[in-house]
């Protein structure tokens, strides 16, 4: 089936079709169709089946892409699938969030001239179409075990590592402050990125193969850590990271001026149905309103193209950098463009102006200077060259800091890094507490879910060779 693949040649990329900005601006549904099967084969067929191939390396999860691809360009689509998912908990997830142009495809080596693969788009196809047709089944353990797992977090992190573990046999616990299990995937990332039922299919999954949630538990609340320590083998902090970053300028703590994850989780739990009187007050609505989304990145994107889905009188992004220097994926800074979202580049927040309420954002222009340590360039204010923009509604989405787990936890001996993220020996991923593990955001700061996924499986082949080694050791001796 060779003559099937290395397509490039005479098949253009192409993307599903993509619902018009006019149309999709007035909904939270996901702005892509899916590929029909036919386009999903051609697509796939464009591979260059490289010896090397760059897409699998830059992916954190070194998925298999050339193999599934090969593949689904073939019609074995449920031979695919099981390729897709034996490296990625979450493969339909990865297809609709990950930000190929930076990673997979944005190392394509034919996309110099011919456009890359369309690989996030025919992961999604693969795995969707697995779900309509029952190829996708919850874990069926050969036999269980007696090693019990204790998790804190059901984000991507603590889920992988869970259902690597379940599906060994292990009896696993995991523990989230949440009502909903998924995270951030739940309440940070919005519907027309990530539509909900995506997620909540997985829970019920999870819970089908025996997986057991303790939802609205704050660990270090309502279960003391040490008590967590007692009840497990072991255990895995994988919390992610969702304390906001704020701005040091005046005017910050003026009503109006919100948090990015605040106003996210606000308009995801609407969508979920929820009640949530600062949404319903309008402390958290976007409607008629000037919005203005301090900050760069991917969650800044999710907060401008979310306020135009609210009905905002208009949609404004300053971002210190350039577009070039921007951190947020291009494809989603295209997609809120045309929606009318409008970004004002090196620019930066000098105060937010208002008496009982905010009513405009002062801000510098910026320019770039010398790169600094990190390699990139630095920023420089302009001297004299503020200026003012109305703003109703300001959104801080400056990223996430950890939140002091040790004083939570009531557990000093947790030891952290100076950025306050929980240190691990990087072989084991084990904290400075013996059988305590951490993995996500929780150990590396805010990051994609892609790694966090990585991290979850990784930490769950660590915790498994430590019990084996340090718990099981007697009972296999006294055999």
């Amino acid at each position: 089936m060779a003559e099937r693949m290395l397509q490039f040649v005479r098949v253009p990329q192409q993307t599903p079709v993509k619902r018009a900005a006019e149309v999709r601006k007035h909904d939270f549904r996901e702005i892509y169709d899916r590929f029909r099967p036919e386009k999903a084969a051609e697509q796939a067929s464009r591979c260059s089946q490289c010896g090397v191939p760059f897409c699998q390396v830059h992916c954190p999860l070194n998925n298999n892409i050339p193999d599934w691809l090969k593949l689904t360009a073939e019609g074995r689509l449920e031979e695919a699938y099981e390729v897709a998912s034996a490296t990625n908990t979450f493969p339909e997830i990865c297809g609709r969030v990950c930000p190929q142009d930076r990673l997979c495809e944005g190392n394509c080596v034919i996309e110099k001239g011919f456009e890359s693969v369309t690989i996030g788009a025919v992961e999604k196809y693969i795995v969707d179409t697995a779900w309509e047709r029952g190829w996708v089944k919850p874990a069926r353990p050969p036999r269980e075990l007696p090693h019990s797992v204790g998790i804190i977090g059901a984000g991507p992190a603590g889920l992988a590592a869970a259902d690597q573990l379940r599906s060994r046999g292990w009896q696993v616990t995991v523990y989230d402050r949440y009502d909903r299990v998924g995270g951030l995937l739940i309440y940070g990332i919005p519907n027309f990125k990530l539509e909900k039922e995506v997620v909540l299919r997985r829970w019920r999954q999870f819970e089908e193969a025996g997986i057991r949630f303790v939802l609205n538990c704050e660990v270090g609340r309502d279960i003391p850590f040490a008590e967590l320590r007692a009840r497990h083998d072991a255990v895995l902090i994988a919390t992610g990271v969702y304390k906001a970053r704020d701005i040091a300028v005046p005017g910050a703590d003026l009503p109006g001026v919100v948090a990015a994850l605040d106003y996210l989780t606000a308009a995801n739990r609407i969508g979920l149905g929820d009640h949530v009187p600062d949404y319903e007050s309008g402390a958290l609505d976007a409607a008629g309103k000037h919005v203005v989304v301090i900050g760069g990145g991917d969650t800044a994107m999710d907060c401008v193209r979310t306020a135009v889905r609210q009905g905002a009188a208009s949609v404004s992004c300053l971002y210190r950098r350039d577009r070039a220097n921007m951190p947020g994926s291009m494809r989603e800074v295209a997609n809120a463009e045309e929606e009318g979202v409008g970004f004002v580049w090196l620019s930066a927040p000098e105060a937010f102006l208002g008496d009982n309420r905010v009513r405009a954002v002062r801000a510098v222009r910026m320019h770039l200077g010398l790169p600094d340590a990190s390699g990139r360039q630095s920023v420089e204010p302009i001297p004299g060259s503020s200026f003012e923009r109305k703003a109703d509604l300001v959104i801080k989405a400056l990223g996430f800091d950890p939140e002091d787990l040790p004083a939570a936890f009531g557990e000093p001996a947790l030891a952290v890094s100076r950025w306050g993220t929980i240190k691990v020996d990087h072989r084991t991923m084990m904290t400075a507490l013996p059988g305590v593990f951490a993995a996500g955001d929780i150990v590396r700061g805010a990051s994609l879910v892609v790694w966090a996924i990585r991290d979850g499986r990784d930490a769950a082949e660590q915790i498994e060779s430590w019990v084996l080694a340090h718990k099981a050791a007697p009972a296999m001796a006294a055999e």
